[in-house]
């Protein structure tokens, strides 16, 4: 029995915001005055942001470096926790829609 896999095209990690509203969307949700359709699209950019955050550490640092061993903890901190907000819960099995690891 073959086994066929799924290839699935991998959704683009451009960001669709622009600078003005993404700020205006993160002032929003720390006002917690943020609608469900705002919301969702700031999880989505915070998400790419993350998932790019990670992307960029693996390329650029070897497999034995600290950052690379650390680069999950690095981009969390930097992308959700320094803005203040709560991560989602396992936020890093959603980069896998973005690129291959």
């Amino acid at each position: 029995m073959v086994k066929k896999y799924n290839k699935t095209k991998k959704k683009s990690l451009k960001l669709k915001l622009s600078k003005k509203k993404y700020k205006e969307l993160i002032e929003k949700k720390k006002k917690k005055s943020i609608s469900k359709k705002d919301n969702k699209i700031l999880e989505k950019e915070l998400n790419k942001k993350y998932c790019k955050c990670i992307k960029s550490l693996k390329i650029k640092h070897s497999k034995n470096s600290e950052i690379y061993k650390g680069k999950y903890g690095i981009c969390m901190n930097s992308i959700y926790k320094n803005r203040g907000f709560n991560p989602p819960y396992n936020v890093s099995n959603l980069c896998k829609l973005y690129y291959s690891f």
